[in-house]
């Protein structure tokens, strides 16, 4: 377990908590820019390992294992490990996706990949994969709402998407809509940064229902599922909507974007962390929000030291 007080001193987010008494989790931010190349090293060697169990014999080469980016530059890698013998046995990579929305600088949440080893699935992790690191982010953001984005074409996930966020877009949830800052951001991601999710340039999308085209063909190849091997949604309407809008046979994805915002972190604390979790989870919540609002007075009264721009004084 990492130091708490080590943690409120770093510039980026690098947090270990248990998250039951069976698994720990470890959130790390952006590694590539501050990690030294042995952590680096141990940290590709675990993701590599859960992704040999949770696809077998399946070479993926886009985001965190591509040789040719500097994916952990900009991704933010949540890893679970099972307590009882530090064997990895899940993660989820959360690509940061920066763009441009109304002439503003926007950073998009992209949901990125998320692997579990098939020993360990349905073991109540989802919460952990899908919105911690999200929720974290979010304190850490002073409340203030953030996109996500979402490439799916599992019932499961769509639908789990569409339940914990906010105002997300496709969904067949009553009042989803295609607003316009979807519509811009939805194709500024297309555009610009569909290899962060291994969406070749042939690939097309249907900017109405926001569906992606054949989208196997950039690296993430053997992610490529049928209808029937998807994992189904507890509710119908979710797995019928995705039946209805992609077509599995060329390999369609659904582009959700949405956003977390006081509502979905509500809605996350409510129905989606466990009960015996939630102590856990103020620990972890309570270090991000004393990282934020007291490590920038630290660096304020230090007058010797170059913070950002500002320059130390001459004496």
């Amino acid at each position: 377990m990492l130091n708490p007080l080590s943690i409120v001193f770093k510039k980026r987010l690098d947090l270990a908590l248990n998250t039951s008494s069976e698994f720990r989790a470890r959130i790390v931010e952006f590694p590539g820019l501050w990690m030294k190349a042995a952590g680096l090293a141990a940290l590709r060697q675990d993701l590599k390992s859960v992704a040999s169990r949770a696809v077998p014999g399946g070479d993926l080469d886009y985001g965190v294992f591509s040789e040719h980016e500097d994916a952990l530059n900009r991704t933010i890698i949540t890893l679970v490990y099972r307590v009882s013998d530090g064997m990895p046995v899940a993660f989820n990579a959360l690509p940061v996706i920066s763009l441009s929305l109304y002439g503003k600088p926007t950073d998009v949440l992209h949901l990125g990949l998320v692997m579990i080893d098939p020993a360990v699935r349905s073991q109540g992790l989802s919460w952990v994969l899908y919105g911690l690191t999200c929720f974290l982010l979010f304190l850490r953001n002073q409340l203030r709402p953030l996109w996500i984005s979402n490439v799916t074409q599992v019932p499961a996930v769509a639908g789990m998407v569409a339940e914990t966020f906010s105002d997300v877009f496709p969904s067949p949830t009553q009042g989803a809509r295609r607003a316009l800052r979807k519509q811009l951001i939805a194709t500024e991601i297309m555009g610009s940064h569909r290899h962060v999710f291994g969406v070749g340039p042939d690939a097309g999308f249907d900017p109405d229902r926001f569906v992606i085209t054949n989208a196997y063909t950039g690296g993430s190849d053997n992610l490529k599922k049928t209808f029937d091997a998807a994992p189904k949604h507890r509710k119908p309407e979710y797995n019928d909507f995705c039946a209805a809008e992609l077509d599995y046979e060329r390999g369609d994805d659904l582009l959700q974007i949405g956003q977390i915002d006081l509502e979905a972190a509500q809605r996350y604390l409510l129905e989606s962390v466990p009960r015996n979790a939630l102590g856990r989870l103020s620990v972890a919540a309570l270090i991000v929000t004393v990282q934020r609002l007291v490590l920038p007075v630290i660096h304020w009264m230090d007058s010797d030291r170059q913070w950002g721009i500002l320059r130390p004084s001459k004496r």
